[in-house]
Order: C-alpha cells, then sequence, then structure tokens
C-alpha cells in the first residue's frame, strides 16, 4: 500500500489520502485589517469574534494533486458515510478505490463496513495510531489554511464555508500532487533505527505516572524521514 500511494497508476486505480479538519473556526476582527504600505507590514488586531465552527472532509488524489472536498458541521461516521459516496460520485467507474485514512473509530462502524462491503472497489486502509505524518491530506491543509483560512475575515460559518468551497475549486483547476523526495525503502531504512532511541526518550511504556512520561506512543519521526514538496 506505500508504495502504491508513492508511485501510483491513475489507469489502474484512484489511490488517496483522506483527512478531516475539525473545528475550523469562523473569525472576525473587531477592527478592520489594516492593509500593507510602503515601509509597513499589514496590520490586525490580536482579538477576535468568533462565528461558528465546520468541518472539512478531504480525499487528496496522490498522484494527480486533485481534492474531493466536503464540509459538514459535524464529524460522526453519518457524516463519513455521505463522504464515501460523494466520493464514489467522483470518481470513474472502473477504478479501485484505495483509501488511506486515520485509525479513527467512525470507520469501523457496522453502518460504514456494511457500505464497503456493498461496494468492492472501495479498499480502506488505516494507518497506524500517532502516524498522521504519512497523511499527504494533512500536508494539504496547510495550505488552505495559510492562503484563506488564517487570513480571513467570516462573520459566520457560512461565509467561511464559501471561501473554502471557493478556494478548493481553484485548487482543482491547476492541482499539484506531492512528490516524495526519498523512496519508500529509504524512508523505511531511516524509521528502522528509530525504536532504538525510543529508550533515551523519557518515555516508559506501561507507566501509570500522569504527565508527559505517561504516553506510550513515541513521538513521530524527524521531517527529514518523509519529507515531501509540490511538484
Amino acid at each position: 500500500m506505500w508504495s502504491a500511494c508513492i508511485s501510483p497508476r491513475p489507469s489502474m486505480r484512484w489511490c488517496c489520502v483522506w483527512t478531516k479538519k475539525t473545528q475550523i473556526q469562523a473569525l472576525d476582527r473587531s477592527a478592520p485589517v489594516l492593509p500593507m504600505m510602503p515601509g509597513m507590514p499589514e496590520r490586525r488586531t490580536h482579538d477576535h469574534l468568533r462565528g461558528g465552527v465546520t468541518t472539512l472532509f478531504a480525499a487528496l488524489n496522490t498522484a494527480t494533486g486533485e481534492v474531493i472536498g466536503q464540509i459538514h458541521r459535524r464529524h460522526r461516521a453519518v457524516e463519513f458515510k455521505k463522504f464515501l459516496v460523494r466520493i464514489d460520485k467522483e470518481v470513474p467507474a472502473g477504478l479501485e478505490v484505495y483509501l488511506i485514512c486515520d485509525n479513527a473509530s467512525t470507520h469501523k462502524t457496522p453502518a460504514i463496513q456494511r457500505r464497503l462491503t456493498a461496494h468492492p472497489r472501495f479498499h480502506v486502509h488505516s494507518t497506524p495510531t500517532s502516524s498522521s505524518w504519512l497523511n499527504q491530506a494533512e500536508r494539504w491543509f496547510a495550505l488552505p489554511t495559510d492562503e484563506q483560512i488564517r487570513r480571513g475575515i467570516h462573520r459566520n460559518v457560512q461565509s467561511l464555508e464559501r471561501d473554502i468551497r471557493s478556494w478548493i475549486k481553484t485548487w482543482n483547476e491547476e492541482p499539484k500532487p506531492f512528490v516524495w523526495t526519498k523512496t519508500a525503502d529509504e524512508i523505511l531504512e531511516r524509521l528502522a533505527g528509530y525504536p532504538k532511541r525510543i529508550p533515551d526518550s523519557g518515555h516508559q511504556s506501561g507507566s501509570s505516572s500522569i504527565g508527559p512520561s505517561s504516553s506510550t506512543h513515541p513521538p513521530g519521526p524527524p521531517p527529514s524521514a518523509v519529507s515531501a514538496s509540490l511538484s
């Protein structure tokens, strides 16, 4: 599956990574933003007015960079099922759909399993716990966040959702896939020695103490191991 996502063949399969961005806030500034001027950066107030939150579901095609997006106010199994229906409608018939997603319980409910059984072209693979760094869609989320959401002014959720949809539409006009700068073998070789350093990290497996040292999940690998860039 790892190799399929790094070197997908669009003529045979539609390989995508899926994730969701929750708690996207519609924020309005308490005062107008002062535009950038010669010798003066853009200025804005440090406080804001909250207008509600929404959630963006996104499936990133690893071969083309195209994104199938859908907005929901909640992120339960019900919404995930609706998103699967959306993917099924947009992906051309005859292509196998390889969907890489996180290990959330909402993907494993009986309703979701029945949906997947009824549509055998879907092949869902879950990443291990604490491995969101594998998900290219997480990296893609940084783009609309930096370019649209964080810099935008939204007095209500409807305005925020319109801007998100508009941004995705513009992105899909000239999509850019992420290109891994290392091969699968190089990444796995880099990760092979990582567990040996875990005993020195201060994390104790099985510890019952409360605090940072009680975590049983090691932190993610250094960025150099899984670096990716836009082509």
